[in-house]
This record gives structure tokens, C-alpha cells and sequence, in this order.
């Protein structure tokens, strides 16, 4: 009697809503075994169905281990679009173990007409250039870079995050604990309370988060915009889970187990 197909397993970097789309639509194929991966960062992370697993890999070292210990088939980059480091070793490990890899990126923000963007290319061109620009700064580019603007004494800022950022922080501050998604009239109303006049963004191109954007372009508000990275060299990028599902059943369909 012939014994069932061995099932393929795919490890997911993740913990973004596309991620967890994306475990959610594979969970149902009996062909597959899907893991995901979150960073641990946040305290109480939104978690996607199936098997995970939460912590670091230690390094590109670390994760072809892993790959190679867990007999994985494919790997997909689902993480956040800003997380480059991760990004980097996911290339490293999977050209190391001869792992297929793809990029799961949803698509960037796209200024209209009434914005007032000014791109920045990292968090340290972000501080400059936002005091220039008004003295109350919302920041909503997470707890992790506000170190970079703790050097900023004379304006006042508007921190929004998940879990209550660390020091070393800006001296004029007040946190608002809060995950996404987020409304218009939400955020319209959050900037009138606090007389936002620069807002401060990440280009994550979520829709969860974008009502800031049409808040501040109602508002007249000036937006620093960070330019995300690109996906390392080579990786193929997909930009939504439906996407990536398809690549995933393509090339594992090209790449049998001998």
C-alpha cells in the first residue's frame, strides 16, 4: 500500500495582517504544514491559525538551521515592510539552504492631490526634518526608533504605540497605547485635541493606518513620509496573500522532494 505524500512546510516570517492572512488561507490545504514566525516584540500579538512559534532565529545562521532542522520547503517574508534585518537574513539563509523565498510586500502609499508630503529616507532624516516644520509632531513610526529623536527638546510629540516604548525617549512626550485599524473621524478628532502640526510616518502602505494620512491632508498638515527599503536583491516580491498562495503552489508543484 502506498503511504500519503509527505506534507510540504512552509515557514512564514510574519506577524503582519498579511501574514496571518496568508496562514489562514493556507491552513485547510492537507498538503501543506504551515509555521509561523513572530519576532516577540509585542507583548500581545494578534496570532494567525495553525502552529507558531515566537522568538529570534539568531542571525542568518540561525534560521538556515532552522530550515534545514525543520525540513523546510519554502520560506515566505511576510514581515513588516520597515524590518529589513530579518529580511536580510531570510535571503542569506535561504540562498544558504537552497530554500525557495519570496517577499510578501502590500504595495506603498501614493501621495495625492492636497498632500503635503516630505519623503524622508531614514528615521535620522525624519528628525530633522520635522521640527522644521511645526512643534507639536505626531510620531507613529512604533516604539523601536524613538531613540533617534530623543536629542529633540524643544517640540512636543505625540507617541502612538502598541506597548509602551523604553528609554532613551524625546523629554516633551505623551503616549497613546493603541493598535489598529483606525478611523477617519478618529483620527481627525486626535488631531484637533492635541493641535498635531507635522505628522510622522513610516510608508507601511497599511490600510489600517492610512486614515492618518486623509486626516492630515483634510487638516493641511505637512506628513514626513520614510521611504521603506527594498526587498534584497533577487527576492521575488508578492503584494498580497492571494498572491503569494499562488507562488507557493507553483513552486512547490516545480520543486519535488527527491
Amino acid at each position: 500500500m502506498n503511504s500519503a505524500p509527505a506534507r510540504r512546510h512552509v515557514l512564514i516570517l510574519g506577524g503582519t495582517t498579511e501574514a496571518r492572512r496568508l496562514a489562514g488561507e493556507l491552513a485547510d490545504d492537507p498538503a501543506l504544514r504551515v509555521t509561523s514566525s513572530l519576532a516577540g516584540r509585542v507583548a500581545a500579538p494578534r496570532l494567525p491559525v495553525g502552529q507558531v512559534r515566537i522568538g529570534g532565529f539568531g542571525g542568518a545562521e540561525g534560521l538556515a538551521r532552522w530550515l534545514r532542522e525543520h525540513q523546510v520547503d519554502a520560506l515566505i517574508d511576510a514581515t513588516h515592510p520597515f524590518a529589513d534585518t530579518i529580511s536580510s537574513h531570510a535571503a542569506r539563509a535561504a540562498a544558504d539552504v537552497h530554500v525557495p523565498l519570496l517577499a510578501l510586500r502590500r504595495p506603498g502609499w501614493v501621495p495625492g492631490p492636497g498632500d503635503r508630503w516630505h519623503p524622508a529616507g531614514s528615521l535620522a532624516d525624519a528628525a530633522r526634518l520635522a521640527p522644521a516644520l511645526g512643534e507639536r509632531i505626531f510620531l507613529t513610526t512604533g516604539r523601536m526608533g524613538l531613540a533617534t529623536f530623543a536629542h529633540l527638546t524643544e517640540p512636543w510629540f505625540l507617541v502612538r504605540s502598541v506597548d509602551a516604548p523604553e528609554p532613551p525617549v524625546p523629554p516633551r512626550m505623551e503616549v497613546i497605547l493603541d493598535r489598529g485599524p483606525f478611523t477617519l473621524d478618529g483620527e481627525a478628532e486626535l488631531l484637533r485635541r492635541h493641535r498635531v502640526e507635522v505628522l510622522v510616518t513610516k510608508d507601511s502602505g497599511a490600510h489600517a493606518t492610512a486614515p492618518k494620512l486623509a486626516a492630515a491632508r483634510a487638516a493641511g498638515i505637512p506628513v514626513v513620509v520614510i521611504r521603506r527599503p527594498p526587498a534584497p536583491q533577487g527576492v521575488p516580491v508578492a503584494e498580497t496573500p492571494a498572491e503569494a498562495a499562488a507562488w507557493l503552489r507553483t513552486t512547490l508543484a516545480r520543486a519535488r522532494r527527491p
